[in-house]
């Protein structure tokens, strides 16, 4: 479904990306995991578009993402710091997003995460003054909004309460089950135990290894994800 080719981004001298190849499918669900700096973010924004790689390309569905910019349609993306006018309602800000994408959808937008997150029920409170969960809330809920084959999460659980959390992941188990792709970036490992197929981990820019959790989990003699990974890293 989406195939990075030898992808490689400098910033300046820095090497953000290093001939990463990386292929995610259907059904998958992947923690995108490294340190800070390691080049998670350039390669997510590499695949929204939103980063142009010096050299290598991206596939979606087989085409070259540079020559079909509407792919984007199929993704629903999660940042990790939603920014939205100030000014504006929640429900302004779900009408906007619902303005925006209806040239292509055929079917009404799904509200049931707004729903569960309690958001029906302060659409009109304005977004500066919304706590960061809050925000966290909105930000989840356009993301699955508008039933796309892709979901790229960044950080999902920072910032919201417990039960948020848990409404959160149960939903990702679900989109996972329809055969949805999912790709997410956490450093809180433990909230990934329950919803991951398989490990990305990138360090200074570089691939560092690809694998499936079960494959991780045996090599390593791990359950846990953090436990896994702390055990590869001390082997290098």
């Amino acid at each position: 479904m989406i195939i990075a080719n030898n992808v490689s981004k400098q910033f300046g001298k820095l090497k953000a990306l290093n001939n990463v190849s990386v292929a995610c499918n259907k059904g998958e669900c992947i923690a995108l995991l490294g340190p800070n700096g390691s080049g998670k973010t350039t390669l997510i924004k590499s695949i929204l578009g939103m980063v142009v790689p010096d050299s290598g390309f991206i596939t979606f569905n087989g085409k070259n993402i540079l020559h079909d910019w509407l792919y984007r349609r199929h993704i629903g993306y999660m940042p990790q710091i939603g920014r939205y006018p100030d000014n504006m309602t929640i429900e302004q800000v779900f009408n906007m997003m619902k303005d925006i994408r209806s040239f292509n959808e055929d079917t009404a937008p799904d509200n049931s995460l707004a729903e569960q997150f309690g958001l029906t029920g302060m659409l009109h409170k304005r977004m500066r003054t919304l706590s960061g969960g809050t925000r966290q809330k909105v930000s989840a809920s356009i993301a699955f909004m508008f039933n796309p084959e892709v979901f790229i999460l960044d950080e999902p659980t920072a910032g919201l309460d417990p039960v948020a959390a848990e409404m959160l992941k149960e939903r990702i188990i679900f989109e996972k089950s329809k055969g949805k792709l999912v790709l997410i970036t956490s450093h809180v490992l433990s909230d990934l135990d329950d919803l991951i197929t398989h490990v990305i981990y990138m360090q200074e820019g570089a691939l560092l290894f690809h694998k499936k959790i079960g494959e991780l989990q045996a090599d390593t003699g791990e359950q846990k994800l953090s436990k896994a990974i702390a055990a590869v890293m001390l082997k290098k």
